[in-house]
């Protein structure tokens, strides 16, 4: 009607849009103090580390584990100091206790590649493991590391089927961070891999003062080895929850919506093992 009220109803998108939620806010990591780390590698020598990969050498040499695993500790220090020269390395073994290879901690290539290649599996046989003086020296250098505004990671490299491993330590000292790479044979009537691997889990919760990672290589290979060993170049206070990392991803084939051939593409390949 003439002279009436011509406002126009309000339409029921308008109406939602009006009442939407508000948009979360960016993502952003709050600022903190860069801490370079200090890295000591623990390379288990028992026995089972000179188990084979699934994987040749040059000429058909077989690649045992201990093998692949000295690899992969060189790509990890090349990789770490690409991205900051400040990092710092020390090695050690686990036979039936905690022992040094390399205390000092350097981050000279050199040095580092040098103490890899020490690494060797004794000829004596090797019962028990005991990583509480690894914990315990893990402290003690975490310590002096923070006293010079450094980060300190230990990284456990591990590779019994049938002993877990044993530590005394109190749950009330966390002052480092622990990561760990277990390589293991299939579950069988002589083996444990699971029970170890629980405990290793516990472990790497009692000790660790940031989110550490536990990453299992069953299946032998080594690119499996390498990839776990990739991850673990994140720093730890940039880390998320393990349960929440899901990368990389199993992607099935996609197919069109007109139906038809799958279309072939990045997104497509099945990239974990």
């Amino acid at each position: 009607m003439e002279g009436g009220s011509s406002d126009a109803p309000i339409s029921a998108a308008s109406h939602q849009a009006a009442n939407a939620p508000p948009p979360p806010p960016p993502y952003s990591l709050p600022p903190s103090l860069f801490m370079p780390e200090d890295i000591l590698f623990c390379v288990d020598i028992g026995p089972e580390s000179l188990a084979e990969m699934r994987v040749s050498g040059p000429k058909g040499r077989g690649v045992t584990r201990l093998d692949a695993i000295k690899q992969a500790l060189l790509l990890f220090a090349h990789s770490k100091l690409n991205m900051c020269t400040d990092h710092r390395f020390s090695f050690s073994s686990l036979g039936k206790s905690f022992s040094w290879v390399k205390r000092e901690f350097s981050n000279d290539i050199k040095s580092v590649t040098e103490a890899v290649r020490y690494l060797t599996v004794p000829e004596a046989p090797v019962e028990g493991a005991d990583i509480t003086k690894l914990f315990e020296l893990a402290n003690f250098e975490a310590r002096r590391s923070h006293a010079q505004g450094r980060l300190f990671r230990v990284v456990l490299v591990y590779c019994r089927s049938s002993v877990p491993p044993k530590h005394r330590w109190p749950v009330n000292q966390k002052t480092f961070t622990m990561d760990v790479v277990y390589l293991h044979d299939k579950p069988g009537p002589d083996n444990c891999p699971q029970k170890v691997y629980d405990t290793l889990v516990d472990a790497v919760e009692h000790v660790s003062q940031y989110e550490g990672y536990v990453f299992e290589i069953g299946q032998g290979m080594t690119r499996v080895l390498f990839r776990h060993v990739c991850v673990l170049l994140a720093h730890p206070t940039q880390r998320c929850m393990q349960d929440d990392f899901d990368v990389p991803k199993t992607i099935v084939k996609r197919v069109p919506p007109g139906g038809g051939e799958g279309i072939q593409s990045d997104d497509s390949m099945i990239i974990s093992t």
